[in-house]
């Protein structure tokens, strides 16, 4: 090959690489989320990932969570923690010991269902994750929004690059209200408007209805079947008519499962999805029907790896974690509490 011609390639090859990121995503972390998260941070960071977005259900509340009080074990002390006691400090101890691994590297947050148990409720939520949920690049997305917009919300969005990321709050049947639903429409009907953006990334707890794990979705009450549902076909306009590049992550199911939306619910009207429940919760049998193989897993941790092209096209990776990647990331838990919720913590 030509000097020039080999010059010119190399310099494509390099440009390529050089519009291509990467982001990682899971959610569900309690009962062993302080053992699996440092694992899954470790494998972040080492990934090049820009940013983790963690989808909900930090810790267990109604109960204490195996991490913090482990069930009898040979070598591990036998310890008691009052349920009141716990709750008042189980958020902190979700900062200390699953936010804190990933360093300097931006984190964003998700409600789940379990931030909303008693004595947790959203104004809690907010108070406690004000500086997530007022980081830096979200009051600055906010506020180009709407100069006058200073109240935070459990749902946002942001902008990077050509990607838009959309931040959705179904932690409770009545969340997706009429106001979140107006501010969404109103996100992506800007989106499908803009000539920059080529992509929309939708994040939440709870999957959208019609789905592969449709019995542990929205689509368990009347009114979460019917806001989901029209999220879901304002996402699809935007794929269809729009012709961008829309993706819908969830959690809530403790699972991990691709193209979830490819279901008879649909008809046809496929989203790109999936379900990424892999981060120390106690892990659940795939639904009834369902095929186990690459593309759907149980009895697994890890995190999803997303590549972001220069046309805002996506491609996934899962992680899995190993037995070995959680003992190197928890080299001061006792051994077999972290063999317990690698080998037992699951239905």
């Amino acid at each position: 090959m030509q000097p020039a011609r080999w010059f010119l390639l190399s310099l494509c090859v390099y440009a390529s690489a050089q519009s291509t990121w990467k982001f990682a995503i899971s959610g569900d972390s309690r009962n062993c989320g302080d053992i699996v998260m440092p694992a899954i941070a470790r494998g972040v960071l080492a990934s090049g990932a820009e940013f983790y977005w963690h989808l909900g259900d930090f810790r267990a509340i109604y109960k204490v969570d195996e991490d913090l009080v482990p069930p009898p074990l040979p070598g591990v002390p036998p310890k008691t923690m009052g349920i009141a006691g716990y709750q008042s400090g189980a958020w902190s101890d979700f900062i200390a010991h699953q936010l804190r691994p990933f360093g300097n590297l931006p984190v964003f947050l998700t409600i789940g269902n379990h931030e909303l148990i008693p004595p947790m409720n959203r104004a809690e939520y907010i108070g406690q994750f004000a500086d997530w949920l007022d980081s830096p690049v979200l009051r600055e997305q906010r506020l180009k929004d709407d100069p006058a917009d200073r109240q935070l919300r459990t749902y946002y969005h942001w902008i990077k690059g050509n990607v838009d990321f959309i931040n959705v709050d179904n932690a409770s049947a009545e969340q997706l209200d009429p106001a979140q639903l107006r501010w969404i429409h109103s996100v992506i009907d800007r989106d499908e408007m803009s000539d920059q953006i080529r992509a929309i990334v939708v994040g939440m707890h709870e999957a959208l209805p019609g789905s592969l794990s449709e019995g542990h979705s929205m689509s368990e009450s009347a009114q979460g079947e019917r806001t989901g549902r029209e999220l879901y076909e304002a996402l699809w306009h935007a794929q269809n008519t729009a012709h961008k590049h829309v993706y819908v992550f969830a959690s809530h199911s403790h699972f991990y499962m691709e193209d979830v939306y490819r279901t008879d619910s649909w008809n046809g009207k496929v989203l790109p999805g999936w379900i990424v429940g892999t981060a120390g919760a106690q892990r659940y049998v795939l639904p009834g029907g369902v095929t186990p193989g690459a593309k759907a897993m149980t009895d697994v941790y890890g995190y999803l790896v997303a590549t972001v092209g220069a046309d805002g096209s996506i491609s996934t990776s899962f992680e899995r974690l190993t037995l070995d990647g959680l003992l190197k990331a928890n080299p001061l838990t006792p051994q077999p509490l972290v063999r317990w919720c690698y080998e037992e913590n699951h239905q």
